[in-house]
């Protein structure tokens, strides 16, 4: 991913990225995206960009091992975070989900992966201190709530599944308040011109569906006008 796609994937949001991508592969079916409402810290902050950092955390009872290990797999959890592209998202799977009530992302943990360099999370588990979160750094995640619980790393660098969406380290992320999506390698070499004739033939149905006078004959002509643009 160049950094021309990079800021053209930061512009758009995840539905778009969604249809692109079946532009790009010429055909519908695309199938690589989450299921269900999920919530976003900050939703008018743009999309969240960028390759996958995966791990596991679960917070309803405490760790059965010993506390020198759980503190070793922490520091090992946050140096996985800080290697990799320079464009980093970490997902995360609650392995207590659907009943997370551990809130692994709060002002202090957002703050230090933002610090790190990852641009956001991606999430089936709790987040906290709305309000307070860093500029720039979303959060997708499952729900909210007020406590951390007994949340500790489970495993770090494994596949995760986030909403029905499978992701292993590696795996471009596109995500907004809508949910998230991987971008197919196949596809990321025709994206930018896939997105850009998304947009541009959008506007052969959007702009006389705004315009005054807009009725059903228009309809149908602005409608074919799309169809033969998007062929």
């Amino acid at each position: 991913m160049n950094d021309t796609l990079l800021k053209l994937l930061q512009s758009v949001d995840t539905p778009t990225v969604c249809n692109a991508i079946e532009v790009a592969q010429g055909q519908r079916g695309f199938d690589q995206f989450t299921r269900g409402t999920m919530l976003c810290s900050d939703p008018h902050g743009g999309a969240i960009v960028g390759y996958a950092r995966t791990a596991k955390i679960a917070a309803l009872a405490p760790p059965t091992e010993a506390p020198d290990v759980i503190k070793a797999r922490r520091m090992d959890y946050y140096k996985h975070m800080s290697e990799g592209p320079s464009s980093r998202v970490a997902v995360i799977e609650d392995v207590d989900f659907p009943n997370a009530i551990g809130a692994f992302w709060g002002e202090i943990n957002t703050t230090v992966h933002k610090g790190l360099g990852v641009s956001g999370a991606l999430t089936n588990g709790v987040m906290r201190d709305l309000g307070d979160l860093p500029d720039g750094f979303p959060v997708v995640a499952g729900s909210i709530g007020p406590s951390h619980g007994f949340v500790h790393v489970r495993e770090i660098g494994t596949p995760v599944t986030v909403f029905g969406l499978k992701v292993s380290v590696g795996d471009l992320i596109h995500s907004d308040r809508h949910g998230a999506v991987v971008i197919p390698p196949d596809v990321i070499s025709a994206l930018e011109h896939a997105i850009k004739k998304l947009l541009e033939t959008e506007k052969f149905v959007l702009g006389p569906a705004r315009a005054e006078g807009f009725d059903f004959e228009r309809f149908v002509e602005a409608w074919s006008a799309f169809e033969r643009a998007r062929t």
